[in-house]
């Protein structure tokens, strides 16, 4: 056991902003000065989406009047989408976006969880590139939605012109409104997950380290208990803002998708 313990405090390194970076798996393809290759993030994107696929697919393609467990968490999951976000954001539009947001909640979460799966214990959405691909999707659903229902000037008009203020205020107004829902949303949108992820990541790598480290220092050691405890506390913790991220992210795109959809006071 001593020998054990030994090994890992001999082969013990801190956590650093190294443990975001991932080489290539094999050959990559480079085009525009930008390198594309199969690494261990893009590993774990595909291997997310290929879970959330399973688990619709498996669970939903042969329904039943007595649904199995399968079928019955698959179901439990869309309504949970449909009755705590859809509806209550876009009312009687929620059906023409609810698979937009069932598919955003699904693989945001399955993308977050891989932060506490063992031998894993990392989520790809600790990496900006992939919250802001979602998050440009968002903004392009929404604001295409807004110009639809409303046409390009009236959808500005819509966006910029907030009714009810004093004219002279319009001024101030119009590039606030503007930078805040055009340009700002999506770096909001995305950023608030990433950094999540990015804390909750050296969080777990700090406290499940520290315990090691604390093992290596003697009579510091009586403290390493009390690390690892906080430790699996802080799992809990990851698992539940895990469901909370894809929560929000989720809600907030059908917000934007519901104010888009306004009438016009």
């Amino acid at each position: 056991m001593t020998g054990a313990v030994g090994a890992i405090l001999a082969a013990f390194e801190p956590p650093t902003t190294k443990d975001f970076v991932w080489g290539c798996w094999g050959p990559s393809l480079r085009a525009g000065g930008l390198e594309f290759c199969l690494n261990f993030i893009t590993f774990l994107v595909l291997l997310g989406f290929l879970l959330m696929v399973s688990f619709f697919y498996f669970g939903l393609r042969r329904p039943r009047v007595v649904p199995g467990k399968l079928q019955s968490l698959a179901e439990m999951g869309i309504s949970f989408v449909n009755e705590n976000i859809a509806v209550p954001m876009l009312g009687p539009d929620s059906s023409r976006f609810l698979p937009l947001l069932v598919t955003f909640f699904f693989a945001i979460f399955f993308w977050n969880i891989f932060e506490v799966v063992p031998g894993i214990n990392f989520s790809s959405n600790s990496r900006i590139a992939f919250p802001l691909v979602m998050a440009i999707v968002s903004w392009v659903v929404y604001n295409a939605v807004g110009i639809a229902k409303h046409g390009f000037l009236g959808y500005l008009r819509h966006v910029c012109f907030p009714p009810g203020a004093p004219a002279v205020l319009y001024l101030l107004l119009v590039p606030i409104e503007f930078f805040t829902q055009i340009i700002i949303r999506p770096i909001t949108l995305s950023v608030r997950l990433w950094a999540n992820f990015v804390a909750g990541h050296f969080l777990l790598a700090v406290f499940f380290l520290g315990t090691i480290a604390l093992l290596e220092e003697g009579f510091l050691a009586i403290f390493a208990p009390f690390s690892f405890a906080i430790s699996i506390a802080l799992v809990g913790f990851e698992i539940f803002v895990s469901g909370l991220q894809a929560f929000i992210f989720s809600i907030l795109t059908a917000s934007y998708i519901g104010g888009a959809l306004a009438e016009e006071h």
